[in-house]
């Protein structure tokens, strides 16, 4: 329920000190899983187009995606995925089939992994080892990447984007008949089956595979979409917002907009441009390189009604930046939530008036803050930001322990972030308890970076942290404490990390210093935040 302002209503119990969004009843059964509701969706207006493949150049009307993906979960069905433990790993980029291949499995009831093609290959082979998937699913240019972990998983490999020869391919099964009578798995509570995994890390660096069920929360959201709305977002399935985009697509009918290429604000421009895009959801950073982009213009953005940012807090003069270039108020909105969650947890329509908050608790939504002694904080009291969302979470898919310590066992989700209700009961993000950062859109650990400087001999100690950027997210920076004798500068630190890290978002684009000594705590710790704040004194940030 909307209130007045146009923000999700949320009312504050002052007894309990529990904040909470408006009550809403799902308008499906909870036998249905998401694929039965997406292969009704579908089968109406068979011949309105549903996708449209930017980097392909292909379209696909509702008919031929429903028949593409029946013919997935056909295939499904024949090679017995019948358990949730029978899973699909999908490492792939938003080419023309891969919605048909992730419908397939919603249709059947299969849950796919999702892990994002630009990791490592030994992040990948730990993340796959974890869920034992019996398919993974890759691009052409990753088959190499991914055919050593599906040997040792005895998997099946299956060619997303083209052909190679000898290797299974989409399109070898697309060739395959299709019975006239077929239809979606159905299952007892559907609701409840795990629908998708995606990729989480806990702030040791341990990959984590994050079970997602069939929850109406992940679309009912976004009920206001409708079958003339262009939907676009740059993030493949392993992201929230890439999944949310899928499966509110197939639930509403929109048009959804795909393009293999990774967030540039001139391929944005171009997309909103030549296709109209009405809504999108895109990283914090993105907004902050869209509005500081000298190429874009009111003109160029006039078709979006629903511009979706998350992943980090906005500098008030860039949101304002931003709204200048967009067709009215209520377009440019902040949201908050989880993986762990599977949904929004809060909604801001309106940051030209409360420019700092992530919004109002979403339907069915639960929030307390809480100190670190355990005690319940009222409004404008800070503490750890704590969920509840009354639905059932299967955890870490094999990581009982960490499941424990993410949900307790009243149901409330640990978030580890630091935030505080105002008089208005908007939420407010002050800072991320947790050590995870994030560059250029790909997430990265301070300690995957500190265990390359580590191997250098003449390093004693080192602390990486992450130096935020507007445009370009928490950009690695060290401080580096060096043995006796050792005359190594920090320009040969860098060149280090650039020489053994193969990947190039966790260089350390924010630079090195060597210090005397790291800050550390009573206990022995190192503080990486007070580590921090010496470097950018020290450097003049």
């Amino acid at each position: 329920m909307l209130d007045l302002i146009g923000n999700f209503a949320t009312h504050y119990d002052k007894d309990q000190k529990i904040w909470s969004g408006s009550s809403q009843q799902s308008l499906y059964n909870d036998d249905l899983t998401a694929g039965q509701i997406i292969f009704r969706q579908l089968q109406r207006q068979p011949q309105r187009i549903f996708q449209i493949s930017h980097t392909d150049n292909t379209r696909l009307t509702r008919s031929q995606m429903l028949h593409n993906a029946a013919k997935v979960g056909c295939y499904l069905r024949d090679q017995s995925f019948q358990k949730e433990t029978d899973i699909v790993g999908l490492m792939a980029r938003n080419s023309t089939n891969v919605g048909a291949l992730a419908y397939g499995c919603l249709f059947n009831g299969t849950p796919f992994h999702a892990v994002n093609p630009n990791l490592e290959r030994k992040t990948i082979d730990s993340l796959y080892k974890i869920t034992k998937p019996r398919i993974l699913c890759c691009d052409v240019a990753d088959y190499e990447k991914i055919k050593d972990t599906a040997t040792s998983l005895g998997a099946l490999v299956l060619i997303v984007n083209g052909k190679i020869n000898g290797v299974m391919s989409v399109g070898d099964l697309l060739q395959k008949p299709l019975p006239k009578d077929y239809e979606p798995a159905q299952f007892h509570r559907g609701i409840d089956r795990t629908m998708a995994i995606l990729c989480s890390s806990g702030t040791t660096g341990t990959p984590k595979a994050v079970t997602l069920s069939n929850s109406r929360k992940l679309f009912e959201t976004h009920s206001y979409l409708g079958p003339d709305d262009v939907q676009y977002a740059s993030s493949t399935l392993d992201w929230l917002t890439g999944l949310i985009t899928l499966v509110t697509a197939g639930v509403y009918g929109t048009i959804r907009l795909i393009s293999s290429q990774m967030f540039s604000t001139g391929h944005f421009l171009e997309l909103c441009e030549q296709h109209e895009v009405s809504w999108t959801v895109m990283a914090n950073s993105h907004v902050a390189m869209l509005a500081n982009c000298p190429q874009t213009r009111a003109q160029k953005l006039r078709s979006l009604k629903h511009l979706i940012f998350a992943g980090g807090h906005c500098l008030v003069a860039t949101l304002k930046k931003m709204q200048s270039f967009l067709h009215g108020p209520g377009i440019l909105r902040n949201a908050y939530g989880l993986t762990e969650v599977g949904a929004l947890v809060s909604y801001n329509f309106e940051t030209q008036l409360k420019p700092t908050s992530v919004g109002r608790l979403m339907e069915n939504i639960r929030v307390r803050i809480v100190d670190a002694s355990g005690k319940l904080q009222g409004p404008k009291e800070v503490g750890e930001v704590q969920c509840h969302n009354g639905q059932l979470w299967r955890g870490y898919f094999g990581n009982p322990q960490a499941t424990t310590e993410m949900r307790d066992s009243a149901g409330w989700y640990h978030t580890g972030d630091i935030g505080y209700f105002d008089e208005d009961n908007f939420l407010h993000i002050v800072e991320r308890q947790k050590d995870m950062l994030k560059y250029l859109g790909m997430m990265y650990y301070p300690h995957e970076v500190e265990e390359v400087i580590a191997q250098m001999p003449d390093v004693a100690e080192v602390c990486v942290f992450g130096i935020f950027r507007e445009t370009e997210g928490d950009a690695a920076a060290a401080s580096v404490v060096l043995r006796s004798g050792s005359n190594l500068k920090p320009s040969q630190v860098e060149d280090y990390v650039r020489q053994n890290v193969s990947v190039e978002f966790k260089h350390l684009h924010g630079g090195a210093q060597i210090v005397p000594q790291l800050a550390k705590s009573a206990n022995g710790k190192v503080n990486r935040h007070a580590v921090k704040a010496a470097y950018l004194k020290q450097s003049h940030y």
